[in-house]
Order: C-alpha cells, then structure tokens, then sequence
C-alpha cells in the first residue's frame, strides 16, 4: 500500500536513518496539549480543595462535597460538550482542513482559561465561591475539549494508509504519555527556583498559597502555545472530508449503531474508576515521599513502564490484534495493582516502602500503553468501517461518540476520586496559613492506597467486558481500508 507522510533523512557516519517527521510533529502537537492539560485536573483539585479558600470559614466537609459536585457537573458539561464540537468539527470546510482551524483558533483561549482556574476570587461567601468554582471548571473543560476532540481525531485523517496511521498514532501517543509527566517536573523546576529566590521559609509561604501552581500554569500555557505551533506547520490532512451536510441526530444515530465503535465507548465507561489512581497520587507524593512536586517521582516509573508498553503494544496489535492486545493487557493491568497493594501492605505506609512501590509502579505502568493506544486504533478503524458503509466520513462525531462517554468516565472519576480522597478516607485538610498540608491518620494512609491500587483494579477488569464483543480483525480492517482508497481515489499527490 502506498506511503503518504513525510520523513526526513539524517546521516550519522555511513549511516542513513529514516525519520517519521510528519508523525513526530503531530506527537509533539499534543505533548503541548497534555502539558497543559494533563495535570490540571489533579492539581486544580488539590487547590480548590487545600488553598484557593484557605482561611474563609468554610467548613471542610462542604468543600470536600462541593469538589465532588463541581467536577461530576463540569464533566457531564463536557460529555455534551463533545457531542456538539464532534459535530461542529464534520461541519468545518476550510482550506487547512475540517480540524485544523480548531487547533488554530483553540489553543490561545485554552492557555488563559487554564491560567484563570488557578486565580480564585478573595471571598468569604460560600455561595460565591462555589458559583466560581462551577463556572471556571466548566468553562476550562468546554474549552479543552474544543481543543482535544480535534486534535485526536487528527490521527485519522493524517493518512489512509492504515499501518502509516497505527504508527503515527503509536509515535504520538507515546509523547502524549511523556507529556502526561511534563506539568509535573515544570513544578519541580518552578518549586527549585522559587526556594532560591524566596528561601525555604518565603517557599512554603508560597506554597501555602498556590503560588507554585499558579506560575506552573503559566509555564505551561506558553509550552502549549509552542509545541501546537510545530504541529499545525509540519502536518496535513490527507483525507478528504465528505460532501454531506452532518445532521447531528442522524449522524449519532449511525455512530451508536455501529456496534465496534459503541464496544470502544463503552470499555471506556465500564473502565472510569481506574484513574482514581492519579488522584490520590498527589497525596501518596506528599506523605510517601514529602513533597507533591515529587508526583513525578511517583509517576515517572509508571510513565516509563507506560512508554515501553507502547512499544510493545504496537506490535502486539500487528500480531495478535486489537481485542487480544487489550483484554490481555487489561488483565495484566489488574494483577499489577493487586500486587502493588499486597506489597505496600506488608512493608507499611512508611519511607521503607518508597523503593518497592517505585519498582512496582514502572509494572503497573506496563499495562498504560494498551489503554493509551489501543482504544484510538479501534476509533479510527470503527471510522472507516463507517465510510465504507455509509459513505460519510466522520471522524469528529465518531470521536465525539467516544468522547462522551470518556467524559461521562472522567466525570464519574473525578466525583468519585474527590469523594473517596477528601471524605471517605478521612482526608483533613491545612487550616495553618504557613502550611501547605496537614499530618493524616495511619486509617487515612491506608485508604489512599487502596484508592491508587485496589479500586482501580477493579475497574481495569470492568473494561474488559465490551472488548469482548468487538469484531473488527486485521482481514477485515485491511479490505475496508483498500476499498477507501480505490473509492476515493486517493492519490500520493494528496
């Protein structure tokens, strides 16, 4: 089949390597994204929760339901939010493309609303400040989701040469995962300069603010600016968008009755409690190893193992294929967390279980990939299933399709995560104005780590159910793909 990205040559020696330059640009497109949206959940959570109201009188058990409230609501917003921007995005013709003019004219407000979510208003009205926390939470999803929706469905359109998409996709979900981290050690970073500047005294006044968030943020808006603008100038769309007007009930309508694409949905909603995991890990971070910036300390392994998944995952879905690979990953993914928890339970929640539960995180890391990577090759394989039956190309409602569920999950997450770590776990927050957090009870300690292990293994079994009813196989997925081709007549000059 014919090859359509750009790559480049580069000589080392006698030596001639080939590079995917076009699959690198779009991996470092959305590393920008998830540097900036990759950790403003977890960390938006601990400010709305431990700073942005610190010393206003509200009762801490209010907060903690309020949070819970506010990103349970924020991600429902979201979900309808994909659905409308999948749509909006089949609807665009422009000269870039049907994506593209997302991306373009996304990004900026997506870097300042991200910056406005660390910026809470000085109120002592509770009413006042949950109002706030709605609208600003809300508004930053609808925003990122104008930007995500697209920016993944570009996966699918950069090529019709199925292999060249499965490696463009591997190549940039790869640097996603590596974005994931990205926030994370910018606050390491912006932690180590404020000390120098501030000294350690001026630092944790800071700290006890937020300070180190706000600055991080900012940091990371301007990354996201720079790392899309390699993208946007380094990529194409190589497939043209349909003619049709996307109507968007009828258009829903052929999405949630394609049963492939609705088993990837699903896996994707029966599998939200997994992520709890990343919740709790600011406040493992903090009570494990002594500092939240050290979540990447914690995380790094995991990523790590997640990377080298990756590799390990594409080939596994040349050889196997796509349903194998993630049923057998899943159930790796549910013995690793169980084995991270009888670990940690047997050493304790103290400084000698640091170097274990490391090791042992970079194995649950392992399982990362396949949750990562699998379930996009099946979306952009489900989307041409589509074409090929319907004769509509689209890429964003089938995307948005996914999306609500995904944000359905992340909803589901993010109300659960927030109840189990700030109620269920008997979780008490800082009332010191010079402290950032607050000594936990060994029964708090305890439940942070069934949090990061036990539950999420519980649902990374959950998710296997509807993969077991997907159907498209390699054969399949290739006759369709030549069968495009030929009705689109697409050709190298495209």
């Amino acid at each position: 089949m014919e090859k359509y990205m750009k790559t480049k040559k580069l000589r080392l020696g006698r030596k001639e390597l080939t590079i995917p330059a076009e699959a690198l640009s779009y991996g470092i497109g959305l590393f920008g994204i998830v540097l900036l949206t990759g950790w403003m959940p977890d960390y938006s959570k601990t400010y709305f929760a431990d700073f942005a109201f610190k010393n206003s009188g509200f009762d801490g058990s209010k907060i903690a339901t309020l949070i819970s409230a506010v990103f349970l609501a924020a991600g429902i917003t979201g979900a309808v939010a994909e659905l409308v921007i999948g749509c909006l995005v089949d609807r665009t013709k422009s000269k870039r493309g049907k994506i593209k003019p997302w991306l373009i004219y996304g990004c900026v407000p997506l870097a300042i609303i991200s910056v406005l979510v660390f910026l809470a208003p000085h109120t002592d009205s509770f009413p006042a400040a949950a109002a706030w926390m709605f609208i600003i939470y809300s508004l930053y999803i609808c925003v990122s989701v104008a930007v995500e929706n697209p920016s993944n469905c570009f996966g699918a359109v950069i090529t019709p040469n199925p292999t060249e998409r499965s490696d463009a996709i591997s190549i940039a979900g790869i640097t996603k995962a590596i974005g994931q981290s990205g926030g994370m050690v910018v606050l390491i970073v912006v932690g180590a300069v404020m000390k120098a500047v501030l000294g350690e005294s001026g630092f944790k006044a800071a700290e006890a603010g937020g300070r180190d968030l706000q600055i991080t943020t900012a940091i990371c808006a301007v990354g996201c600016l720079l790392f899309m603008t390699v993208m946007l100038k380094n990529t194409k769309e190589r497939i043209p968008y349909t003619a049709e007007q996307v109507n968007l009930l009828e258009s829903l309508k052929v999405v949630f009755s394609n049963k492939n694409l609705l088993m990837v949905s699903l896996a994707k909603l029966a599998g939200f409690g997994r992520g709890v995991y990343g919740i709790v890990s600011l406040y493992i971070a903090i009570y494990l190893l002594g500092d939240k910036g050290l979540k990447v300390a914690l995380l790094l392994p995991m990523g790590i193992g997640t990377a080298v998944s990756m590799l390990v995952v594409k080939k596994l879905l040349k050889t196997i294929g796509r349903k194998k690979t993630f049923i057998f990953s899943s159930l790796y993914g549910a013995v690793s967390f169980a084995l991270l928890f009888v670990v940690s339970m047997m050493i304790g929640f103290r400084k000698e279980l640091i170097i274990p539960f490391l090791i042992i995180n970079f194995l649950v890391g392992l399982q990362n990939g396949n949750t990562n990577l699998t379930p996009n090759v099946m979306i952009a394989d489900c989307i041409d299933e589509i074409e090929w039956k319907t004769g509509k190309r689209q890429d964003g409602l089938c995307y948005a399709g996914v999306g609500l569920f995904s944000k359905i999950a992340s909803a589901f997450t993010s109300s659960l995560g927030a109840f189990l770590v700030y109620k269920w776990s008997g979780y008490a927050e800082s009332s010191n104005a010079s402290v950032a957090y607050a000594p936990q009870d060994e029964k708090t300690l305890i439940r942070f780590l069934i949090i990061y292990t036990i539950i999420p293994a519980c649902f990374v079994l959950l998710q296997i159910v509807p993969i077991l009813f997907y159907d498209l196989n390699k054969d399949k997925t290739d006759e369709i793909s030549k069968a495009l081709i030929e009705r689109r007549g697409v050709s190298e000059e495209n």
